[in-house]
């Protein structure tokens, strides 16, 4: 049995793409995949299932969630290995508070290299970006913020082809993906 997580892109933003939690465990029930938990109202999907295809179970989702809602939404789909190396490979200092701001960009596999750094325009005086297979972390000082160079991310290629969660909630999905606590 392999764990999932399946991010949904864009939903319940701004009252664009609503997509109510329930229904979506429902739906994800319904593709047989078992153990099917959702955490907070952005569309993080932690799940087991017996296949192994990563192509095949983004395009099953992808089409229920069109069936479901009809609408198209987006998903990146990471194992817990994968999810659990991020967690292990960002600094245990890189926080979301109220001083820190810190996000895990998940990419489309398109973009899943490390030359996607290049990609985002950066100001080294303030922004702290890391490459993690799969991801990009940006840690900033929240106080820092209006002279980031990540002011420019949106409508870029790279936002276009990734989903971002703060590193709480992701620390907190990978604690679910191995029936943690979480600290």
């Amino acid at each position: 049995m392999n764990t999932y997580l399946a991010l949904l892109r864009g939903i319940n933003v701004g009252g664009n793409a609503p997509v109510d939690m329930k229904q979506l465990k429902t739906c994800f029930e319904s593709l047989n995949f078992i153990n099917v938990r959702t955490y907070i109202n952005t569309g993080n999907v932690v799940f087991d299932s017996p296949m192994k295809n990563r192509t095949v179970i983004i395009k099953s989702i992808e089409a229920k969630l069109i069936e479901t809602y009809g609408f198209k939404i987006p998903i990146v789909l990471r194992d817990k290995e994968n999810l659990k190396t991020i967690c292990d490979t960002f600094p245990k200092t890189w926080i979301n508070n109220d001083e820190y701001k810190t996000d895990i960009l998940f990419l489309w596999d398109d973009y899943d290299t490390s030359d996607s750094l290049q990609l985002i325009k950066q100001n080294p005086e303030v922004d702290v970006l890391m490459y993690v297979s799969g991801s990009i972390g940006w840690c900033i000082r929240r106080d820092h913020y209006k002279e980031s160079g990540m002011n420019k991310f949106i409508g870029s290629p790279l936002y276009k082809n990734m989903t971002a969660r703060n590193i709480n909630t992701v620390r907190k999905l990978n604690a679910m993906m191995w029936n943690e606590k979480s600290s």
